[in-house]
């Protein structure tokens, strides 16, 4: 008989369907992340239009993100202990108010750098939180390990469809009304996805109450991380695009108005490029019937990631950068929902807000280096080389991962096992393969 997770075309693709939690949870994401686009872009091109600096726009986001990397790795701990279906509930709820504030604010005329730092500061702290809890909830929504990869890949999905129609939307938008109604857009947008968390049904998880401090908690899960190679691996690599391949979007408010010399609609049509090449990335995925395979697809990733860098370094016409960052938006989001669906699948439960609250860190916790680091550059090399250069070290990253994963294939394969994930002959067909190679060698 046919294993449900292995049906093939369209009714695989959407597999993870199944479960009314995610159900709900797909429908009101599609909808809010739609009005976090558009209020990241409005914000971006507000920030550029009030100060005209590179270097505060990357000063800005900077703001923003670091918490990420502060308050994360405690975040991992909190959820690990903290009821997440709840937590969900909690952050959401804070980042409509933050949103609401930031309308207002702007609405009353009373902008100005500071402000805009101090909640971004706010909105970094909740987002810590939100991502991480998100991140370790995924698996209790779908509660099936044959059906995580493809609930990866959906919400990968959702995730770039807002990427592709807010920016278009903000551009939009922005050249016909203040940045404020953008604000508003996106603080209302988060009525659907509270009101889907509310309405769903999910089972009490068992949590360990024995006591120990959140220091000792947070130890025992970086060891863990980092003392098992595939783990730590794919962190480094995350990391690394991160840091060097993640400030491309804050640098993109100057890469329209000096290099394509536009105007915000060009920014937000720039913007709309990544999310289509990263909505083709997630169909690629969702249409993959098992994780098998991971390892080079991360690597293949973030070497695509990084030739749409190098490209964009060196182009001056709309069609040639949308060409770019359509393969930005490609490697990108294959590299990461990749990434992130082997992280969930091989970590103990009971660590899993932990470990995915330093895949955070790697993925949003680096950014905020990357962005005063990439405003820096740009403030004295130019944007172009920048991203050049970005896209160099993205490639470089991606060939040394590649060159690991003989050596790390060995280590998951067992936990694949062991959750039912493959069958026992493939691994030892696996296996067998792996010691011929290293016997002819």
């Amino acid at each position: 008989m046919k294993n449900q997770s292995e049906t093939g075309g369209l009714r695989g693709m959407l597999r993870a369907f199944r479960h009314r939690n995610f159900r709900l949870y797909f429908g009101g994401q599609s909808i809010s992340l739609i009005g976090t686009w558009v209020q990241q872009i409005a914000l971006s091109w507000t920030i550029y239009q009030l100060t005209h600096s590179s270097f505060l726009l990357g000063l800005v986001s900077f703001a923003g993100q670091l918490p990420l990397f502060i308050v994360t790795p405690f975040a991992g701990v909190l959820v690990d202990r903290w009821n997440r279906h709840r937590t969900l509930v909690i952050t959401q709820t804070l980042s409509m108010l933050q949103a609401f504030a930031l309308a207002i604010l702007v609405n009353a005329g009373f902008l100005n750098v500071g402000l805009l730092i101090t909640l971004n500061v706010v909105a970094g702290i909740i987002l810590a939180v939100d991502l991480t809890a998100r991140q370790a909830f995924m698996v209790e929504m779908v509660g099936s390990a044959n059906d995580l990869p493809n609930a990866i890949a959906l919400n990968a999905f959702v995730i770039n469809g807002g990427r592709m129609l807010g920016p278009a939307i903000a551009g939009a938008l922005l050249t016909v009304v203040s940045p404020a109604v953008c604000f508003y857009v996106n603080a209302i947008s988060y009525i659907p996805v509270i009101g889907a968390l509310l309405l769903m049904r999910v089972r009490k998880r068992k949590i360990d109450n024995e006591p120990h401090s959140a220091m000792c908690d947070l130890l025992e899960g970086i060891r863990y991380s980092l003392g098992f190679p595939p783990i730590r691996a794919v962190l480094l690599l995350v990391a690394l695009a991160s840091l060097v391949g993640m400030p491309y979007a804050v640098l993109m408010p100057i890469f329209a108005a000096e290099v394509l010399h536009g105007g915000a609609h060009t920014l937000g049509i720039l913007m709309t490029a990544p999310g289509i090449g990263a909505l083709i990335g997630t169909v690629f995925l969702a249409s993959r019937k098992s994780i098998y395979g991971a390892g080079p697809r991360v690597a293949t990733g973030a070497f695509i990631f990084g030739v749409g860098l190098l490209i964009a370094g060196f182009v001056s016409g709309l069609g040639f950068a949308l060409f770019a960052f359509g393969l930005v938006g490609l490697g990108m989001i294959v590299q990461l929902a990749t990434s992130n669906t082997v992280l969930q699948t091989i970590v103990d439960d009971d660590k899993r807000g932990r470990v995915m609250s330093l895949y955070t860190m790697a993925l949003m916790g680096m950014a905020p280096f990357g962005s005063l680091i990439g405003g820096a550059l740009a403030h004295r090399l130019g944007v172009p080389a920048t991203f050049a250069l970005g896209g160099v070290t993205c490639l470089g990253g991606a060939l040394l991962f590649a060159a690991r994963i003989p050596k790390l294939r060995p280590m998951v394969l067992p936990i694949y096992r062991r959750k039912g994930i493959i069958p026992e002959v493939a691994e030892g067909l696996q296996t067998a393969a792996a010691l011929l190679r290293s016997e002819r060698r």
